[in-house]
């Protein structure tokens, strides 16, 4: 008779079997429909999370149900793996993002958006030409700037709206700059306008396809949603780490199990 530990191993890898299925049909659905390069760029990763899932899952359903010690084992391994792995990320997703905050702009509702205020490290990331060139598409793909010009909001309405990073960065310029408000979206630059203190003055243009999408503002904009978005995955990465640590120990008990049996076999 299996024991309970590999009853409840092989349960949990049921769930997980069939939860992979999904997760590839939905890869191959995207790698169909996908018109954007944001979505084709989730298309690889989904087929090989479903992949990964399922052949894991397999592997500790045979292995524990069918007390098959070479696959427990193999799946156990992965397991320590992935754990390891994920306090690795965990730990480099709260230090790289340790440092950056917006600044506070007087009379504003809004925040505003330093590239230097955030680690090297992801610095360097949006400020490498063809990764900013992908996320620069995918903002615009998004319509992030579009919603904001379609709010159709007066001065006073703007200057006290609670802009996201994204908005505040990338689809207005610097407060420092003093354009004059037109529209979300909008402003107006005077003709021959230079400015050595703040660059991205020079960068904005009025352009929809344009705007501050290649401002510093912009990509410290990105970063300060990156930064609050992987605050959440780090700490959904602890509950994660504590579910794996329980199943990987209930495995090394079923694996145990299956080393005893298989050393001392019994008989009805």
């Amino acid at each position: 008779m299996v024991r309970f530990s590999n009853s409840l191993i092989g349960v949990l890898n049921v769930i997980t079997l069939v939860l992979s299925i999904p997760i590839i049909g939905g890869g191959i659905w995207l790698s169909q429909r996908a018109n954007t390069d944001c979505e084709k760029f989730l298309e690889r990763p989904l087929v090989a999370l479903g992949v990964f899932l399922f052949l894991v899952s397999l592997a500790g359903f045979v292995g524990a149900c069918c007390r098959n010690s070479c696959l427990l084992w193999l799946y156990l391994v992965v397991m320590f793996l992935l754990i390891l792995l994920l306090v690795c990320f965990t730990v480099f997703a709260f230090v790289v993002t340790n440092k950056g905050a917006g600044e506070v702009v007087s009379g504003r509702g809004f925040k505003e958006y330093r590239l230097g205020d955030y680690s090297d490290w992801l610095q360097r990331r949006v400020e490498k030409a063809s990764n900013w060139r992908r996320i620069r598409s995918c903002l615009q793909q998004g319509k992030v700037c579009e919603s904001l010009q379609n709010k159709n909001q007066t001065w006073d309405q703007f200057v006290k709206d609670n802009l996201s990073p994204i908005q505040s960065g990338c689809c207005k310029p610097p407060s420092a700059c003093n354009f004059t408000y037109m529209s979300g979206t909008a402003w107006n630059k005077p003709p021959g306008f230079n400015s050595s203190d703040v660059p991205d003055c020079n960068t904005w243009q009025s352009g929809q396809s344009t705007l501050c999408y290649d401002c510093q503002s912009c990509k410290a904009g990105v970063l300060a949603n990156l930064k609050h978005d992987w605050k959440k995955v780090a700490v959904a990465n602890i509950i994660f780490l504590i579910f794996l640590v329980v199943v990987y120990s209930i495995g090394c008990c079923a694996f145990r199990n299956n080393r005893d049996d298989n050393h001392h076999p019994r008989y009805k």
